[in-house]
């Protein structure tokens, strides 16, 4: 297991890690994910030796490791730009680490031709880097990593510089090979569609600080904060803040019930993904609608991403593209399940999570008065009535 413990790391004025603590069981396939500069490049190259901790430690087992070189670490670094030398063989990239550490060469010739099997470079051993795909790049660097038998990989973008189609092929190579050699993989990535579906857990970063950790489904489903909320999914959580009156908020002409952690507050952020809006609002389902017009449309291929305005903001959702998907100008009404909603405190950023399910606000809950008052106070926001709400005056 390694375990990173209060790890900071400081370049002059600049924090790129800040208090980092995280453990990595064996076997396990780790992403970092996050922005540009958030911290996640820093954190592997700490791992790999090539950088040392401003503060906080860095544990494989029981050994401490924190001031260990490259070489004592035994881990296998695989970089976003191969590293291969443009004058040797595939089979001599492949080699090369051997020969730096002076391995005895009577296991060389085996190892070769397993691991080039094993990644289907069988035909490519006499070839230079010139002449190969970027996918056979990545597979020489992959497999002069694999060689060395580490006992971590480290991943640095590895796929970010190859075309869609070659990512996918290539991710796929990666994670067959994860369950073939089950060796414990820290992979960095600025990429959620490699995070999500590739890791066993993933690290979300931003700014040099840990904003979330857990498998993929979780941290999507029950997202820590609004950085996470509006960072996992593509495309990204519709985030509003709204005003409330006595634990509710006002959707349109009906009354959202906010739960015990969200009550007592002048507002919360309230956020909803776009897969989980639609304007089929035929059937059983208990949903809040809201009158919506169409003001742009984008064709993701087997999807629309439809933008619309509404009395609560503008939102986005997803639409399957069957031919009859709204146009922009169009008007419609829009609905999603109370369950679907995530809350977030206004001061913290911070989800507001209860197990309870939600509700309908009951007509004893709130009074015409309050809805109200809600609905004026969300006209203030929108702009003095640019969009009118359907709900009762005072009663």
């Amino acid at each position: 297991m390694l375990r990173l413990h209060n790890v900071t790391k400081r370049f002059e004025e600049k924090t790129a890690l800040d208090g980092v603590t995280l453990e990595i069981a064996a076997g396990e396939f780790l992403v970092l994910v996050g922005p540009s500069g958030c911290g996640k490049s820093t954190l592997l190259r700490l791992l790999a030796g090539l950088e040392h901790p401003s503060h906080g430690e860095i544990w494989l087992d029981e050994v401490n490791i924190t001031a260990a070189s490259p070489r004592q670490r035994n881990f296998a670094m695989i970089f976003q730009n191969y590293a291969l030398f443009p004058h040797l063989s595939v089979k001599d990239n492949i080699t090369f680490g051997m020969r730096v550490r002076r391995e005895p060469k009577a296991g060389w010739s085996a190892r070769v031709a397993q691991v080039a099997r094993m990644l289907e470079l069988d035909e490519l051993l006499e070839r230079k880097p010139a002449k190969l795909s970027g996918g056979q790049r990545q597979r020489v660097a992959m497999a002069r990593a694999i060689v060395r038998d580490p006992r971590l990989f480290l991943m640095d973008e590895p796929l970010s510089n190859l075309d869609a189609r070659l990512r996918g092929d290539v991710r796929d190579s990666i994670m067959a090979l994860h369950r073939q050699l089950c060796t414990a993989t820290v992979y960095v990535t600025h990429d959620q569609i490699e995070a999500m579906s590739m890791a066993d857990r993933i690290v979300v970063l931003d700014q040099g600080r840990v904003q979330q950790i857990g498998p993929p489904e979780y941290v999507y489903d029950r997202p820590a904060n609004v950085f996470v909320a509006g960072f996992i999914g593509s495309p990204g959580m519709n985030i509003l803040t709204l005003p409330c009156e006595r634990g509710a908020i006002a959707l349109g002409a009906q009354a959202y019930l906010l739960p015990a952690p969200a009550q007592q507050r002048d507002s919360v952020i309230v956020g909803i993904r776009p897969e989980h809006i639609t304007d089929d609002l035929q059937g059983t389902r208990q949903l809040l609608c809201l009158p919506a017009t169409v003001t742009q449309r984008e064709l993701m291929g087997a999807d629309y991403l439809l933008h619309i305005s509404t009395p609560i903001g503008a939102l986005r959702y997803c639409r399957k593209n069957r031919g009859d998907a709204p146009r922009v100008g169009d008007s419609l009404s829009i609905g999603f399940s109370p369950i679907d909603i995530h809350l977030f405190d206004a001061q913290t950023q911070r989800a507001l999570y209860q197990e309870t399910p939600h509700a309908f606000a009951s007509d004893t809950a709130l009074t015409g008065a309050h809805l109200y008052r809600l609905a004026h106070a969300l006209r203030q926001r929108a702009g003095e009535g640019e969009h009118r709400l359907h709900v009762s005056g005072p009663g």
